[in-house]
């Protein structure tokens, strides 16, 4: 059975133009107190029951590697974990000195993920990002020399002034390297609102140029022996993610922290958003939940076949209307009873999963193929 915990910490140096997640810049001081608390958080989910033994951990952020590694390995050492639990760490590349990772791994941790975002100087600078790209080849070296066999990068394409050139240079980078990685992420860059990249239209990535990026995304990692494990991850052969795997099949796992989600049986709820809010809560007593939702029956069925197209398992071909239009038109494969989604319909990913049907086929010809926008 697997089992995932996550643990989110909030802390960054500098909140990066396009980020919407729950961080902070300016509560540093409160690092030891949010520590303790997600450890009494911890504690009170073993007590209830809540908390099997984790195949896999996962710290994110915000920025992990902006706590002490003692403190980090605190927290590490409540969570309770099978033997061969597998141990993530998100890290700035800047982060990554070789003090730093030998003191993860001594204190358990199996798996490094580094913010790369982009290796072209003017890249991350639209980006917003504060690192220098000679920190990338310095922190997958130190990663391997610490004894990580297990790394991933996260790149991040469709920023403002990036040219094709840009991001292939980036893509050629990273696996060109030194302890090269293993697991490659490679998000879209995505205008979330309320972020200074979202008041800045200039700014605002174009839809075909990323739908371009993408493409040569995936021809460049399948060419250097990488599998693709969900749309926006790829993978060396025994090199995924292990939690990641878990999310994308509807598994289960607790979260740690404010604003961190869990999900068990069917039953999903959430954290308060604000570290101080979550301190108090668990500082008086109190469960630091602040809402929770049941996720069960055919809408629990139609999330897993959601999650299920966007990961080369694809979906049973009844659940897609008309799977055979979708076929000719080159968005899904046919493997066995299986439907796959192509390079091109996961460029469609959105819309095909909107298609989708928990009970079954619909009615011959009940969807036609204007249903999902045409690609060039």
């Amino acid at each position: 059975m697997t089992f995932g915990v996550y643990v989110h910490v909030p802390f960054c140096r500098h909140r990066c133009d396009y980020c919407a997640f729950a961080t902070t810049t300016d509560l540093d001081p409160l690092m030891g107190r949010y520590v303790d608390a997600c450890i009494a958080e911890l504690e009170a989910a073993v007590e209830g029951g809540e908390l099997d033994a984790a195949t896999s951990v996962f710290f994110g952020g915000g920025t992990p590697s902006r706590l002490p590694p003692d403190a980090l390995a605190r927290i590490l050492e409540s969570v309770p974990r099978t033997r061969d639990a597998e141990v993530t760490v998100e890290c700035n590349p800047e982060d990554a000195s070789p003090e730093r990772l030998a003191a993860y791994r001594s204190s358990g941790v199996t798996r490094m993920s580094f913010g790369v975002q982009s290796t072209v100087p003017h890249v991350l600078a639209a980006l917003g990002r504060r690192h220098r790209p000679e920190s990338v080849p310095r922190a997958l070296g130190a990663a391997a020399s610490a004894g990580f066999d297990r790394v991933n990068v996260d790149l991040i394409y469709g920023a403002a002034g990036e040219t094709d050139d840009d991001w292939e240079r980036t893509l050629h980078d990273v696996l060109s390297f030194a302890g090269a990685p293993g697991h490659v992420s490679a998000y879209a860059l995505t205008v979330e609102p309320g972020t200074p990249l979202a008041a800045d239209p200039a700014r605002h990535p174009d839809d075909d140029v990323q739908a371009a990026r993408y493409e040569r995304t995936d021809a460049v990692l399948t060419a250097a022996g990488y599998r693709w494990e969900e749309i926006s991850n790829w993978a060396l052969p025994g090199h995924g993610c292990r939690h990641n795997q878990l999310y994308w099949r509807q598994g289960e796992y607790v979260g740690i922290g404010s604003a961190a989600h869990s999900h068990r049986a069917g039953r999903r709820w959430w954290n308060v958003r604000t570290l101080e809010r979550y301190i108090a809560a668990v500082d008086a007593g109190r469960r630091p939940t602040a809402s929770e939702e049941l996720v069960q029956g055919e809408r629990r069925a139609l999330e897993r076949l959601m999650l299920s197209l966007r990961t080369p398992a694809g979906v049973p071909a009844g659940a897609l209307p008309d799977v055979d239009a979708l076929v000719t038109d080159g968005l899904v494969e046919r493997e066995g009873e299986r439907a796959v989604l192509t390079v091109r319909g996961r460029l469609l990913a959105n819309a095909l999963s909107a298609l989708l049907r928990a009970d079954g086929p619909s009615p011959s010809g009940a969807v036609g193929r204007a249903r999902y926008p045409a690609l060039p």
